[in-house]
């Protein structure tokens, strides 16, 4: 009798909660379950379960092969996921979750050059800069653009981007530039919504960290909004150098207070787990790495 079978059908067993319901769960008999579980309670000489019309219940030792057999079930499906996922091509449906602006500045042009590498996967890219769950929500894969703190998630570093101070020269030539942090307290400032520290603003400084408590004139959950703001003349914006990089490059914003540094964040691709990685989130891990290896981040 093969006992990796008999273990399969105890566990089906105690998971459907009846022989009845593991029967139809593993597609074999009923009287087939019942003799598997019984041949393996002779075997080892021990009563597994409880059984009577109504319920079924396990005995300690039961309970003890359940989790331990439980767990060998899992390492034999993980060994063989693992030896698959690296024998197949890449296919399938993949979920990707990233932020709203850096989805579509810098990783919307790349899902062709994705798809015409990997022809049998399908994309599903949802864009949002909420904080998802992959697990719950059931992604694949989601770039997030953070300072990492410890995480269950297995994370892979892309690039990296760091925020900064700006304004347009309109707007500074009419209420000239803070040549301190402190002075921004009098400037009107388009404050993003999702930054942790709200309103207050933190620098790395000549003499070390430097915060103000900014008094915003508008707040707004979309970094495309405060650039915007800030290039319609209204006001100073923090925001990442992905976003600004090129108004800065063409003059379109100035920098302010070059010599006040604020944060600076990686940019990683992150995944529930390292263990039976599949191909299709292996491949594009190492597509999106490669890219902004190869070719260095345009901010």
């Amino acid at each position: 009798m093969d006992r990796f079978l008999e273990m399969q059908t105890f566990n089906a067993v105690v998971d459907a909660g009846s022989f009845v319901k593991a029967a139809e769960a593993t597609g074999l008999s009923k009287a087939a379950v019942s003799r598997y579980v019984v041949d393996m309670e002779t075997r080892l000489g021990v009563r597994l379960m409880h059984r009577t019309t109504r319920r079924l219940s396990l005995t300690d030792e039961g309970q003890l092969f359940y989790a331990r057999s439980k767990e060998l079930l899992a390492e034999l499906q993980e060994a063989e996921d693992e030896i698959t996922s690296r024998s197949d091509a890449a296919s399938g449906l993949l979920r990707i979750n990233a932020p709203f602006t850096f989805g579509i500045l810098h990783l919307a042009p790349l899902w062709g050059q994705f798809r015409l590498l990997h022809p049998k996967v399908q994309l599903d890219v949802t864009l949002s800069d909420r904080l998802v769950d992959l697990v719950e929500e059931g992604y694949d894969v989601a770039i997030r653009i953070a300072t990492l703190e410890n995480s269950t998630l297995v994370s892979k570093r892309l690039a990296t981007t760091r925020m900064v101070l700006c304004a347009s020269p309109q707007y500074l030539a009419q209420r000239g530039a803070p040549a301190h942090p402190s002075e921004l307290a009098q400037h009107s400032v388009i404050s993003y919504s999702y930054w942790s520290t709200r309103d207050e603003w933190r620098f790395d400084g000549p003499q070390g960290p430097v915060s103000v408590k900014t008094q915003p004139c508008m707040h707004t959950n979309s970094g495309d909004t405060c650039r915007a703001a800030a290039l319609a003349h209204q006001g100073v914006i923090l925001q990442p150098s992905f976003l600004v990089g090129a108004d800065l490059a063409d003059g379109s914003l100035m920098e302010l207070m070059p010599q006040y540094r604020s944060l600076e964040m990686g940019i990683y691709a992150v995944y529930p787990t390292r263990k039976h990685v599949s191909a299709k989130v292996r491949s594009l891990v190492e597509f999106l790495a490669a890219h902004f290896a190869g070719r260095g981040p345009s901010w």
